[in-house]
C-alpha cells in the first residue's frame, strides 16, 4: 500500500490539507490504484483521494442505509428477507472517497472469532435466508485459508443456496486474483462474485486478467457502478466502461444512485441525470450492457429501480410510446386494459 506522505511528494502536494482530511477520513490506497491516476483530477484521483469538501457536507447520514439499525448481530445486516449482508473484512485495496462506510474507517468493527461465530449461528438458525453476501472491507483481502474456512461453513448450512463476493479487489489490486484464489473459490459453486468498477480507466490488461481468470474458474461476475459526479456522469463514459465490461464476461447489473453518507455530498448528481443517462443508452449499446438503475433509499427501505418514462400516452385502445430515436409508436391494448395499466402507473 502507498502511504499518504509518498503519494503527496509525488505530486507535490499541501501537507496540510490532505492530511487535514485523511485524520477524518482516513487514506489508502494499493500501488496499482496509484498507477491508474493519469493527472489530479481526474477520475480515478477524484475517486480515492481525500478532498477538503469531504469536511463540508451538512446533509450527510453517518450510517445511511441503517446498517447498524438492521444488524441483529454485530457485522450481519438483516434487510431483505431471505438474505443477508456479512461484513467479514475490515480492509479495502483503497478507501472509496465515496463510500457507503466511511463511519467504519476510523472504528471498524473486526471480525473476531466470537463475531463469526454469533453470525454464523444467527444465519443457521434463520432457514428463510437463501442468499449470503460477504462484503465488509472486501472480503478478497483475506488470506486464502481464512476466506475458504468462511465459504465451508457457510456451504455446510443447508438452507444457504447462493454465496455472493462483493469486491473491488479485480480492478484496484488485480495481483491478488491468483489460480490458487480462484480454484478455491470454485470449490464452493454457487458463488458470484460483485465487482465494482466506475470509468473505463479501470479496464486495464490486468484488471482484464483478473476477471478472465476468474471467469474461467466458472465464477459468474456482476459489476455495479456507482453514478459519481465529475467521474462518470456522461452517457457515453458509461456507456462505453458498460460495453467494456461485457467484454470481459462481466455482467453490468447495477447503476447505483449516490448513497447519502457522510462526507459524499459533492459527488452527488440529479436523480434526472442517471435517468437521462440510461434512456440515451438504450438500444444504443447491448442490452446485455445496460444496468438497472437504483436507488438504495435511505433509513434502510432497500434499492428501488428508477426507470425512465417512454409512455406518452394512454387510450382505451392503445398505448403511444416515444421509441430510443423520439419517433411515436402505438401499441394496440386489449380491452379493458387501459384502467389496470393507467392504475399501476400512478403508484
Amino acid at each position: 500500500m502507498i502511504s499518504l506522505e509518498t503519494f503527496i511528494r509525488k505530486w507535490g502536494l499541501d501537507p496540510v490539507e490532505y492530511c487535514r482530511v485523511a485524520d477524518r477520513f482516513p487514506f489508502r490506497l494499493s500501488r496499482h490504484c496509484m498507477g491508474l491516476i493519469r493527472s489530479p483530477g481526474d477520475p480515478v484521483w477524484r475517486q480515492v483521494v481525500p478532498d477538503p469538501v469531504e469536511l463540508r457536507d451538512p446533509v450527510g447520514l453517518t450510517d445511511p442505509l441503517a446498517e447498524e439499525a438492521l444488524s441483529p448481530v454485530p457485522n450481519l445486516v438483516h434487510r431483505y428477507p431471505n438474505r443477508v449482508l456479512w461484513l467479514v473484512s475490515t480492509q479495502c485495496a483503497a478507501h472509496c472517497r465515496f463510500c457507503t462506510r466511511k463511519r467504519r474507517w476510523t472504528s471498524p468493527v473486526e471480525m473476531t472469532e466470537r463475531l463469526f461465530r454469533e453470525g454464523l449461528d444467527y444465519i443457521r438458525r434463520h432457514s428463510e435466508v437463501k442468499d449470503v453476501l460477504l462484503s465488509g472491507g472486501d472480503p478478497l483481502m483475506l488470506p486464502d485459508p481464512l476466506l475458504e474456512s468462511i465459504l465451508k461453513e457457510l456451504r455446510g448450512i443447508r438452507h444457504v443456496e447462493v454465496i455472493r463476493i462483493g469486491t473491488r479487489v479485480p480492478v484496484f489490486f488485480p495481483e491478488r486474483v491468483t489460480p490458487e484464489l480462484a480454484g478455491m473459490l470454485s470449490r464452493y459453486h454457487p458463488v458470484f462474485l460483485n465487482l465494482h468498477f466506475n470509468h473505463p480507466l479501470e479496464i486495464t490488461p490486468e484488471s482484464g486478467a483478473a476477471c478472465r481468470m476468474l471467469a474461467d474458474a466458472g465464477i459468474p461476475l456482476g459489476s455495479q457502478t456507482v453514478l459519481l459526479k465529475g467521474v462518470n456522469d456522461r452517457a457515453e463514459v458509461l456507456g462505453e466502461l458498460f460495453q467494456g465490461l461485457l467484454a470481459l464476461r462481466v455482467r453490468p447489473y447495477y447503476l447505483m444512485q449516490m448513497d447519502l453518507a457522510l462526507g459524499t455530498g459533492h459527488f452527488r448528481t440529479p436523480i434526472a441525470t442517471g435517468l437521462e443517462i440510461v434512456k440515451s443508452l438504450r438500444n444504443r449499446i447491448s442490452g446485455l450492457a445496460m444496468p438497472h438503475f437504483v436507488v438504495d433509499l435511505p433509513g434502510g427501505h432497500g434499492k428501488v429501480p428508477m426507470v425512465p418514462n417512454f409512455i406518452e400516452n394512454i387510450s382505451e385502445d392503445v398505448v403511444v410510446f416515444r421509441d430510443y430515436l423520439g419517433n411515436r409508436c402505438e401499441y394496440p391494448l386489449l380491452a379493458g386494459e387501459h384502467e389496470e395499466l393507467g392504475r399501476l402507473l400512478k403508484r
